[in-house]
């Protein structure tokens, strides 16, 4: 058959639109990337690459509009995840003085345990890094054995970390603290109001975490679940002034 005559060595290079050629090049050379081929005339053709993969851009449609952030996007399939979050956060520190975490550019926050995060370029595509033995059938929350605030903490983690959309799940969050906080227990509140004050800090509305904060703090937590508090934001030291001593 023909196709025995084909080897197996391909490689796969995404092209993605570009709407910002400037600042494009700005963010990936931010991030690490080499830029291996720069072209803005007669045509825009820009190419970038970063340790094992390349990631290749042309014109974009008239009608993108990079706010929508659906412009385009495409998989990097990796061993690790948390390396190359953590690789990118330390060069968007040293760049900008801050992981990048709202607006376009930014990338998404990683959570210990978690199996991909998203970084979004300033046209609005999404660069998805998935770790390789992520699930095949992932639990989009909602599980059937769940039931009050736990419930509502599953279906907050797939807004975060799949859906990408921090507003979902701050309300979602908000609305169901209200209605199961008083009957949740401690450990549970506590991982809600930590989630709170991360993505009240995304979001900057700050106003309620001195509120949150407080009762946080006034929550009895054993040394374990202090961890798991701690493990269920991407930055802990958001609640270092808020976690209350352990007994």
């Amino acid at each position: 058959m023909l196709d025995d005559q084909v080897q197996p060595n391909e490689t796969t290079v995404p092209l993605l639109p570009c709407v910002a050629p400037e600042e494009t090049l700005a963010f990936w050379r931010a991030l690490g990337f080499a830029v291996t081929y720069e072209q803005t005339k007669p045509y825009l053709y820009l190419a970038f690459r970063w340790r094992g993969f390349d990631l290749h851009y042309g014109r974009a449609s008239s009608t993108v509009d990079p706010a929508l952030e659906n412009t385009g996007g495409c998989l990097v399939m990796v061993d690790t995840v948390a390396p190359y979050h953590a690789a990118f956060a330390a060069a968007m520190r040293r760049t900008y003085g801050k992981v990048l975490a709202k607006g376009l550019p930014r990338m998404t926050r990683y959570r210990p345990g978690a199996s991909r995060f998203t970084v979004m370029d300033p046209s609005g595509n999404s660069i998805i890094f998935i770790q390789r033995d992520e699930p095949a059938e992932l639990e989009y929350g909602g599980s059937k054995q769940l039931r009050g605030l736990a419930r509502v903490l599953d279906n907050v983690r797939i807004l975060r970390e799949f859906k990408n959309d921090d507003r979902a799940a701050f309300r979602a969050l908000n609305s169901g603290l209200r209605r199961h906080g008083d009957t949740a227990p401690a450990v549970e509140q506590a991982v809600a109001l930590a989630v709170l004050i991360e993505l009240s800090a995304a979001l900057g509305e700050s106003e309620r975490v001195p509120e949150w904060g407080a009762r946080l703090r006034h929550l009895s937590l054993t040394t374990e679940e202090r961890r798991r508090v701690e493990s269920a934001v991407a930055d802990p030291t958001l609640l270092e002034r808020w976690m209350p001593t352990t007994p």
